[in-house]
């Protein structure tokens, strides 16, 4: 009946003396508050009846009865409800039973003994009698905000469904657990009555996800076997290797454009509108009144979109029309990038883009190795090293790959950038050979080999690559400003429908009423302008045009024409750092020994000191003489032991940094027959100019060259042994013995050496202060100038060494071999060997090494703060390297205070951390990747309410994927614009997450340009950008959006005043060639000249950022605004319309040519009222308007001259050029602008912008 191994205990109430139950109930939950152990409790239905409110409430919220308890439980579970077995005694009341395993059965409780005996457990269980009861089933609400429990009788079996709960629920938290499941079944519905309550739901929602399921199906991926050279024996069908940041293609071109127009309801509404005209009960102008408008907009949007489409094809013909050489039987073939397959065999060379993911099977490097850099991939610039098949780097000719049997297993597609698994199989020998393939033997596409030249089989190709994998799909992103008027059509509409029925209403409801209302409608749709969407095209391209003119920013590209206004709006910056922010450039910056320090204007004195350390070379001696030489030192005779000289630490100093590192110098000769480049490695000319150095990190590679400028060059390195050119020009050799790789777990790196010459054994160690810091011996300097190059934005490295004798190292030796040979805990049993050698270190000295800054780094970032741009760095790089980059670019202030998140792997120190980073106020935050997931997991929401508090945030180790997903995450809880910039692959999510993102031509590719919405050449250039052209474009889209809104509405009150007076009749006032004419010649150049406006000059917008704060709360478009041209609309259309029908003597027709001549003036007055500062292009189009007007009196005579107008009747041709004709004009016209002009000056004079008071 009950499981053997746990053990029963019954718990007496002596327990809880605070506690009195009364009888035949059960006692609440208490334990003694010594104990500390895992829990399991047991409970049975039958403890539901007759308990008491507590233990009920125990029961339902077990977390809310444990926090009342005072001891600590390590794990909760309610596993099970089970029988109640209890005596009603009066000195003992039994509650649920606690069981422990059978480990733990020594334990004592509250002093009662433990069971030992199964049996006995049995017994004591089964002698407690059972009592029928009523069992209550628990349900709940689905609002879990305000879930209860209530409780119904049900006479059922006892022995039904238990309940239960797992044990992971107590380690989450509380609030998750406050349910309990059923405790019953309830009865299913069957056949109809399934279907009538509610079945036919489901039966409709399972046929709309599969359809939705068997469209979006995507092709599973699978793992592959990939033969050398044969993409024909592939088992199926892989992707085409191209690049496509295309939107649409030639099918889905018009129909995606179409639905991308009228998904705005401004768009539909006019649609609807022009489609009516076709109901003839319904018409009431000419066709082309209202197609002609839409049809202008709809051709100039897909002019546009065809346009920035063809761009984006030709850009991803460039690259993908790249010619790579593929190796086939017949020889090298050249082959575009687009057409490589899974299976080729592809030549990459040194410098060249690697253009698929690939297995790497040889290389020109004779070390059958090369390096390859991946700031594209990942945005890190350390060179990765990689290492070719064994088996293919052997072969001897590159032909030879043909005549073996061999292939290459790979594992599916999948993102992650840092793993793969994959075996290599050559079935042409007895046996078959077989290697396993790691991460180390791939080359991801989008990285760039840095050495050599390599041969790999592709594995995987377009959509598969890694880095399309790490690309989120592009977006069609919308302006905030194209939603804000949106909204604003949408309370227009509202308003549209409003004065329709109330002019219905008015009328009576006579007759057809609802064709009038309709009818009215139709008449008041110039309140929501469709000449609205054709300027803010017609502005967005004219935008797109002045920033690619700018040249104060060359190069400067807008590829996504639709949102340059965003650039106006934008709260939070999120960058990357490699190639955006720096250079990839490493310059050694300071040397410190602990009593001196030596700057870039002192290396000429550490050269001296090396240069006095070694004797001249003998004349015997050449250049290219790699036999080793003896350097003679001063004062290495037979002098006494004394406290070292400055010079002598200097040598010491500078000779550790030349031998404690991975780097290798390549000499470049000349092309070998199959375009490999050879390297001598025995004859080689160490004199050569063309040294360049390959390593897995830039500091190294800076902290080499720095010592080749001071005269200790490293010149020859293999797998065994080092050399190194005096200033003499001796050869120093040096034997490696060991090698300790930096990891990023111990932060530091070793090598122990032998020097040939005198058979001195050294063990050298450099690392981060914080880890160097417990191995060194003892020193007051370090802590304190560690400190200070960190202050001053330099990556810090400390450097020790530690001589060993003969003995010591062979004990070590054997110890760490025997170490390297464990099959368990191999990694940990090294470790300790290691650590056991890495005590009381001599320290030497301290170096700080800068990261070449973008030019004008730190002006452009103080400009953004001062802007109110929150700026956040997202990298790929090391936490070391990105804390550093902020401090050195001011993107984290001198005297603000940094916030190292520490590594925090499941809920509880997440939840800790958060507590410790919230009591810190005015602190930037610095964060890696992994603790970053963590914290996002369990707590998003607080996460990114603390991140936003922060003037900067740094998260480092940052994968593609996380980066746009932090964008999302703030554009979800903040509801701001958002702008990514970044230069490399990596960055291509971000940018295209982001609401506008900003690319970056790069050294090593142009993917992150290819798909952002604006690129540029310098990271400078976006504070011009943002500054000057983001700001004009949105106040500039701003006014003229609302400024057309007035022009319609101001017809529309005219049209309705005009009805009003003629007993609510739907008849227009103005109709055919009038209405085109007023939204198009007429007024569209004046009104349009607003996209050449600007509020102060481009020096005054760079010198006052703060200017660029007042966008970001959108006041230049706001309801606020809105309501004020609302009201100047209502205004103005009233002052015309009543100002005709007084003013109009005999003929009521005059009606038109009057009122219609004030309309044109006064929109052209409040076009030059809205200008700030003028343009000689506002004055041309302002004229021209005008005199367009005044032509058109002449040759429009079916409205004008001896045509008919809209009442039937006929106008006298010479009324226009009468003098009464231009005086009630005129005074139609001051009456409806001058009270806004003096307004307009008022407001100057008591209350002027902030802009003014800067220009004034």
């Amino acid at each position: 009946m009950y499981p053997p191994n746990n053990l029963w205990l019954p718990v007496s109430p002596t327990i809880y003396p605070h506690y009195d139950p009364p009888r035949n109930r059960v006692a609440p939950w208490a334990l003694t508050p010594c104990l500390s152990v895992q829990l399991r409790i047991l409970l049975r239905p039958r403890v539901f009846n007759n308990c008491c409110p507590r233990t009920y409430s125990l029961l339902s919220g077990i977390p809310q009865a444990v926090a009342q308890l005072p001891l600590e439980i390590c794990r909760l579970t309610l596993s099970g409800i089970q029988r109640p077995n209890r005596e009603s005694a009066d000195h003992d009341v039994i509650i649920p039973f606690v069981r422990f395993p059978e480990a733990k059965s020594s334990a004592i409780v509250a002093g009662c003994l433990p069971v030992t005996s199964v049996v006995e457990r049995r017994k004591m269980a089964d002698s407690i009698p059972l009592q029928p009861v009523q069992k209550r089933a628990a349900y709940y609400t689905a609002d879990r905000s305000k879930r209860r429990y209530q409780l119904e009788d049900e006479a059922s079996p006892l022995d039904e469904m238990p309940l239960m709960m797992s044990e992971e629920g107590f380690e989450n938290d509380e609030s998750d657990y406050q349910t309990l499941p059923r405790a019953r079944i309830t009865r299913r519905k069957k056949g109809l009555e399934w279907f009538l309550c509610g079945g036919w739901k489901f039966l409709c929602t399972s046929c709309c996800e599969w359809l939705i399921n068997v469209c979006r199906r995507k092709k599973e991926l699978k793992a592959r076997t990939v033969w050398l050279g044969c993409p024909e024996k592939c088992e199926e069908k892989y992707p085409r290797n191209a690049i496509k940041n295309q939107k649409y293609n030639i099918f889905t071109f018009i129909p995606g454009v179409l639905y991308q127009q009228f998904k705005f309801f401004l768009n539909l509404y006019f649609l609807v509108v022009a489609c009516s005209q076709f109901v003839s009960a319904l018409k009431i102008g000419y066709l082309y009144t209202y197609w002609a408008p839409l049809g202008f907009v709809l051709a100039v949007t897909m002019v546009r979109e065809a346009a920035d489409e063809y761009r984006r094809f030709q850009r991803d013909k460039e690259m993908n029309s790249q010619l790579y050489s593929k190796l086939t039987i017949r020889g090298k073939v050249q082959v575009k990038s687009s057409d490589i397959q899974v299976g080729d065999l592809i030549i990459v060379e040194k410098n060249q883009r690697i253009p698929a993911d690939m297995v790497f099977l040889r290389t020109s490097e004779k070390t059958g190795s090369c390096f390859i850099r991946t700031d594209q991939l990942d945005g890190e610039t350390d060179w990765k090293l990689k290492i070719a098949v064994s088996c293919t780097q052997r072969l001897p000719a590159l032909g030879d790959l043909f005549s073996i049997n061999a292939y290459v297993y790979a594992q599916k597609p999948q993102l992650d950038i840092h793993s793969f698994e994959g075996n290599f199989t050559r079935e042409d020998t007895d046996p078959s050979i077989h290697e396993s393939l790691s991460i180390e033997n791939t080359l991801w596409a989008s990285t760039v080999v840095a050495s050599g030249t390599v041969i790999g089989v592709v594995i995987y190709t377009g959509k598969e690559t890694r880095s399309v994998m790490n690309t989120s799909n592009p977006k069609n992103k919308v302006g905030m400003l194209d939603l804000e008027l949106n909204q604003l059509t949408k309370a227009l509409f509202l308003a549209l429908v409003a004065l329709s029925v109330v002019m219905v209403t008015l009328q009576g409801f006579v007759g057809p009423w609802y064709r009038y209302l309709f009818r009215f409608l139709l008449l008041f749709s110039y309140i929501i302008p469709i000449s609205l969407r054709v300027n803010l095209d017609m502005g967005k391209a004219a935008y797109g045009w002045m920033i690619m003119r700018d040249e104060n920013i060359p190069g400067t590209v807008v590829r996504t024409s639709t949102i340059p206004e965003e650039l106006g709006r934008l709260v939070y910056l999120l960058t990357d750092k490699t190639g955006t922010l720096t250079q990839n450039e490493m310059v050694f910056k300071r040397l410190h020994l602990g009593t001196v320090s030596y700057g870039t204007d002192t290396m000429d004195e550490i050269q001296n000191h090396i240069a006095s350390s070694y004797s001249l070379v003998q004349p015997s001696q050449s250049c290219n003489n790699n036999t080793s030489a003896t350097p003679s030192r001063k004062g290495q005779s037979s002098a006494p032991k004394v406290r070292k000289t400055v010079s002598s630490r200097v040598h010491e100093a500078v000779k550790a940094i030349a031998l404690c590192h991975n780097v290798t110098p390549v000499y470049e000769s000349r092309a070998g027959v199959n375009g490999e480049t050879e390297y001598s490695e025995v004859d080689q000319d160490f004199c050569d100019e063309n040294r360049t150095y390959q390593a897995s990190s830039p500091d190294e590679v800076a902290l080499v060259q720095w010592t080749e400028s001071v005269g200790l060059t490293l010149v020859n390195r293999d797998l065994t042994s080092m050399q190194l050119k005096t200033p003499g020009g001796q050869i120093l050799t040096f034997c490696i013995l060991q090698i300790f790789p930096f990891t990023s777990e111990s932060k530091r790196m070793g090598i122990i050496v032998r020097e040939e010459s005198s058979g001195d054994i050294t063990f050298y160690m450099k690392g981060a202060d914080v880890a160097m810091a417990t191995i060194v011996q003892y020193n007051d300097w370090l802590d304190e100038e560690c400190g200070n190059m960190a202050r001053e934005g330099l990556r810090t490295l400390v450097v020790a060494k530690k001589s060993l004798s003969e003995e010591q190292y062979q004990d070590f030796e054997n110890r760490y071999n025997q170490a390297k040979l464990s099959m368990h805990d191999r990694a940990l049993k090294v470790a300790a060997v290691v650590e056991s050698l890495e005590r009381e270190m001599e320290l030497l000295c301290l170096t700080g090494v800068e990261d070449q800054l973008q030019t004008d780094v730190r002006p452009t970032l103080e400009m953004l703060r001062n802007a109110g741009i929150k700026i956040w760095m997202l990298t790929g790089d090391k936490l070391e390297t990105a804390t550093c980059i902020a401090k050195s670019s001011h993107l984290v202030s001198r005297n603000q205070d940094i916030h190292i998140f520490r590594p925090v792997s499941n809920r509880s120190e997440a939840h800790l951390e958060l507590n410790a980073f919230r009591r810190k106020h005015d602190c930037a935050l610095v964060i890696a990747g992994d603790s970053l997931e963590v914290c996002l997991k369990y707590y998003e929401h607080e996460f990114v309410e603390l991140a936003c508090q922060c003037p900067a945030v740094v998260c480092c180790r940052c994968s593609p994927t996380q980066k746009a997903h932090i964008v999302k995450l703030l554009q979800q809880h903040t509801g701001r614009r958002t702008c990514a910039i970044g230069d490399g692959g990596n960055d291509v999510s971000m940018i295209q997450a982001a609401d506008c993102g900003i690319g970056i031509e790069g050294k090593e590719g142009k993917q992150a340009s290819l798909a952002a919405d604006f690129s540029i050449t310098q990271f400078k250039h976006i504070g011009r950008l943002l500054m000057v052209h983001g700001r004009n474009s949105y106040k500039r889209s701003a006014a003229l959006g609302q400024f057309v809104i007035h022009r319609g509405l101001v017809i529309s009150t005219m049209q309705a005043v005009f009805s009003s007076v003629f007993y609510f009749a739907s008849v227009p006032l103005y109709q055919g060639f009038l209405m085109v004419g007023y939204a198009t010649i007429y007024t569209m150049f004046p009104v349009f000249s607003l996209v050449l406006d600007q509020d102060v000059k481009p020096e005054t917008a760079l010198l006052y950022p703060e200017l660029y704060k007042d966008l970001t709360k959108g006041r230049s478009l706001s309801f606020k605004t809105f309501l004020i041209w609302v009201l100047i609309s209502i205004y103005q259309g009233g002052i015309l319309m009543f100002g005709a029908l007084v003013l109009f003597e005999s003929e009521f027709v005059h009606v038109v040519a009057i009122s219609f001549t004030a309309l044109i003036l006064t929109e052209l007055l409040m076009v030059a009222l809205t200008i700030r500062t003028w343009h000689w292009l506002m004055v041309v189009a302002e004229l021209f308007s005008l005199a367009s007007y005044v032509a058109s009196l002449a040759f429009l005579n079916e409205y004008f001259g001896l045509g008919r107008v809209s009442l039937g009747a006929f106008l006298d041709a010479a009324f226009i050029t009468t003098l009464t004709f231009l005086w009630k004009v005129l005074a139609i016209t001051v009456v409806s602008c001058l009270p806004l002009y003096i307004l307009k000056y008022l407001k100057r004079k008591f209350s002027p912008p902030s802009y003014s008071k800067l220009t004034s």
